[in-house]
């Protein structure tokens, strides 16, 4: 990890076109600005890790092989 010391209204650059300026500082919380394509997603790291989360989920593979299974069963029951 890169730490870097910026004072208000002082930016950082990640690659050519993602600037990240400190606006302000009120007691323990840190206001950032980001400006970024619109083709770039940005995320509070927790609503992130959410849809993670839930891609995990919806995606979850299902075994073809299986339900063929169970439907060549079916029907040699019948």
């Amino acid at each position: 990890m890169l730490a870097l010391a910026r004072k208000v209204n002082q930016s950082i650059m990640i690659g050519d076109d993602i600037e990240i300026t400190l606006l302000e500082i009120k007691g323990d919380q840190v206001k950032i600005g980001i400006s970024a394509p619109k083709s770039i997603p940005v995320y509070r790291k927790e609503i992130y890790l959410q849809i993670q989360e839930e891609n995990k989920q919806a995606g979850q593979e299902v075994d073809i092989a299986k339900i063929r299974d169970l439907f060549e069963k079916k029907s040699k029951d019948k």
